[in-house]
């Protein structure tokens, strides 16, 4: 793993600072790509970023599902946002990302999602989410400059959705004392078992957060 995000979800205040300067992108300049998650609302203040998780492992479920191959996986593991002239705004990848990522916007017909601020990582700058974090809960790096950083930090970067692993470029920190050798449990449930906060069920599933706009 080389440069990547680092999510620490006990580190997010919820600022919504990270979603902000998404919305600064200039692939998709005024729509923000990342989704602040509130894991007990009304029971606790916690919260996490969630952004693409560029799974490697099987292929993308976003890019496998596509029926007009719109979505591109480049060599680097960055699984890229669809391209707007092969785009049919089917929905099929919402349905698909196991993280609930993707958005479609309604009146485009047309998806959005993450794509590791490409414009800036591909040049070797850190993606505007992790630029602006005030606490580092979205960290930018290596995994070595992250453990020099946080000395005793664990990650994890594999995700068990009922048997089926899935493989992320994108990692995530986990408590100490937690077995880093095995998947985190994936689904509903991902985050409220990571930071040990309770949340309701279904969290990930695709919803009005996953559209934009307004229905034609």
């Amino acid at each position: 793993m080389g440069r990547t995000i680092v999510i620490d979800p006990g580190r997010c205040i919820g600022c919504q600072a990270c979603v902000s300067a998404c919305r600064e992108c200039d692939s998709h300049r005024g729509k923000s790509m990342i989704h602040l998650d509130y894991l007990d609302q009304g029971g606790s203040v916690a919260s996490s970023p969630t952004v693409c998780m560029h799974c490697e492992d099987p292929v993308a479920p976003c890019a496998q599902v596509c029926p007009a191959e719109a979505i591109l996986v480049t060599p680097d593991g960055v699984v890229h946002d669809a391209d707007k002239s092969r785009c049919i705004g089917c929905g099929n990848c919402v349905n698909a990302c196991p993280m609930g990522v993707p958005k479609i916007d309604l009146a485009a017909k047309l998806q959005f999602k993450c794509n590791l601020c490409y414009d800036r990582t591909s040049y070797g700058l850190a993606p505007m989410c992790a630029t602006v974090c005030p606490t580092g809960s979205i960290f930018y790096g290596t995994l070595e400059e992250l453990r020099t950083e946080r000395p005793g930090v664990e990650v994890a970067s594999t995700f068990d959705f009922d048997g089926s692993i899935i493989s992320t470029g994108v990692a995530m920190v986990v408590p100490r004392g937690r077995p880093v050798d095995e998947p985190l449990p994936g689904g509903a449930g991902e985050h409220a078992r990571v930071t040990g906060s309770p949340q309701p069920a279904g969290h990930l599933e695709p919803s009005a957060d996953n559209v934009l706009g307004e229905p034609l």
